[in-house]
Formats: structure tokens, sequence, C-alpha cells
């Protein structure tokens, strides 16, 4: 028996053409399904990695903590220390000063025409309380400080009058800054300089 197509080979030829089109998209889209699957697995297995390494750290975070609290403790007390340290230094660079101050003062004032009554000294400052017979037994003692290599300078606070068993005194108040000369200045710093190597 003879079969006669009696279909038009355009529409055939359509349909061949539709049905490869729908096999070639449906194989891209299996194609990218397996790659997105492909990705998803390395990105899952990323991510395992990522929170394994985090749970690691976290555990070395709980076992180093008590270290790091020490290691905290120990900052604290070396800052404490170094804070002691230079307020030693401090106080014996200033005691060093008062002494040289001190003993400035001694030979400078004249023990028949004057007398003390207060000196104290905060770092750099110095101040004298005293009375004297009269404004030139001050005027030459300021003088006289004023060479002095340990003082800086010498203001007059105050000057009043006092009487005295019939006698006129001048009480006077001095205000003068005080310091190393440069020399030993210089001298200190090279100490400092040598005792950091």
């Amino acid at each position: 028996m003879l079969r006669i197509n009696l279909l038009p080979i355009r529409q055939l030829k359509k349909r061949a053409k539709a049905r490869n089109q729908m096999v070639g998209f449906g194989m891209i889209f299996l194609a990218v399904l397996a790659v997105i699957g492909f990705v998803g697995v390395l990105q899952v297995g990323k991510i395992e990695s990522v929170e394994a390494a985090i749970a690691d750290l976290k555990k070395e975070e709980k076992r180093l903590a008590p270290i790091i609290k020490e290691v905290d403790l120990l900052e604290k007390q070396k800052a404490e220390l170094q804070r002691r340290i230079s307020i030693i230094k401090k106080l014996r660079k200033e005691s060093s000063l008062t002494v040289h101050v001190l003993d400035e003062v001694a030979n400078i004032i004249d023990n028949e025409r004057m007398w003390l009554g207060s000196l104290s000294q905060q770092g750099g400052s110095l101040q004298l309380k005293g009375t004297a017979l009269d404004n030139e037994t001050v005027a030459q003692f300021m003088e006289a400080l004023k060479l002095s290599e340990y003082v800086k300078s010498v203001n007059l606070s105050s000057s009043t009058l006092k009487k005295v068993g019939g006698r006129d005194f001048k009480n006077f108040a001095l205000s003068c800054s005080v310091g190393f000369p440069q020399s030993e200045q210089a001298e200190q710093g090279k100490k400092k300089a040598v005792s950091k190597k």
C-alpha cells in the first residue's frame, strides 16, 4: 500500500525547527541549572568552612580571654609604675633645684639687715616673705638674687611699712622664677639620652 503525505512541507519544517529550538532551550536551561547548582554547592562549602573558622576563632578567643585580661592588668600596672617613676624623677629634680635655691638664698641674704619669714617653692616658682630694715636692703637683695644662676626673674609682690618697738621696718614679698642653669640642663638632657639607650 501506498502512503501519501498530505501535510504541507512548510509546516513540517516549521514543526521540526520549533522542536529543535525547544530541545535547545531545554538543554540550555538544564546547563544553567547545573551551573547554578554547582555554584550553590561551592558557596555552601565556603559558608561551612567560614563558619568552622569562626567557631575555631571563638574557641581560641575564649581560651585566650584570661591571658588577655592578665595582659590588660599588666599594662595598667606598667602605666601606674611609669607614672610613679616620673613623679619620683620630678621630685628628685625639684628637690635638687630646691637645695640649690636654698643655698643661693642663704648665701645672698644679709642676716643683720633682713629676716625671712617664709620661703616656698613649687616647681619653677619661688615665693619669699620677710622683713628688712629699709627699702634699700630689699632692693640689694633682689639685685643679688637676679645675679644667681638658679634664679631667672625676681618681682616685688608687695612692700608694706611695719612699726616694731618704735622703729620702721619693711615687710616684703617676692615672687621669683627658678630653674637650673643652661649648662646643667644640657648635662641632664645628655644623662637622659644615655639612660634611654
